[in-house]
C-alpha cells in the first residue's frame, strides 16, 4: 500500500475504511496511522458529510408518468415483459422436465441390465452345481 493507492481508495470509496475492499483495509489503516494521507482523508470526510447531509431527491409523479408513457410509446408494456418472462420460465421448466425424464429412463435401463446379469449368474451357478436339486437352490 502506498500513498497513491490510498488516494485511489479514498476517491473511489470515501473516507470510511469500512467501505474499502476488505483485502486493502488493514494496509490502508496502517498507512493512515503513519500519517501520509491525512489531508486526503479529511477532504473526503468533508465530502462524505456533505453528501450524507444533502436532501434525498424525491421523484415526482409527473416524472414517473412521463417515464411510463415513454416506455409504453417504445412498446414496453408490462404484459409483453410478463409474457416474455413466462415463456422463458416455461422453456427452462421444459428443459428440466426433459432432463429428469432422461435420468429416469437411464436408471430404468441400467437397473434392468444389472438385474438381468444377476439372474443369469444365478442360473449359471445353479446349473454348475451337480449335487443340489433345483428346488433346494430356488426354494
Amino acid at each position: 500500500m502506498n500513498a497513491e493507492r490510498l488516494q485511489q481508495l479514498v476517491a473511489a470509496y470515501g473516507a470510511d475504511p469500512r467501505r474499502w475492499p476488505e483485502a486493502e483495509r488493514d494496509a490502508g489503516r496502517a498507512l493512515l496511522a503513519a500519517g501520509p494521507g491525512d489531508a486526503t482523508v479529511e477532504a473526503a470526510r468533508d465530502l462524505d458529510y456533505l453528501l450524507w447531509a444533502s436532501p434525498q431527491p424525491a421523484v415526482s409523479m409527473a416524472l414517473r408518468d412521463r417515464v411510463l408513457a415513454s416506455a409504453a410509446a417504445a412498446g414496453l408494456t408490462p404484459r409483453r415483459v410478463r409474457l416474455w418472462r413466462d415463456r422463458l420460465a416455461l422453456t427452462f421448466g421444459a428443459g428440466w422436465a426433459v432432463a429428469a425424464c432422461a435420468g429416469v429412463a437411464a436408471g430404468v435401463l441400467v437397473s434392468a441390465q444389472i438385474s438381468a446379469d444377476a439372474s443369469a449368474d444365478a442360473v449359471l451357478y445353479q446349473a454348475s452345481q451337480s449335487a443340489l436339486d433345483d428346488s433346494e437352490m430356488l426354494g
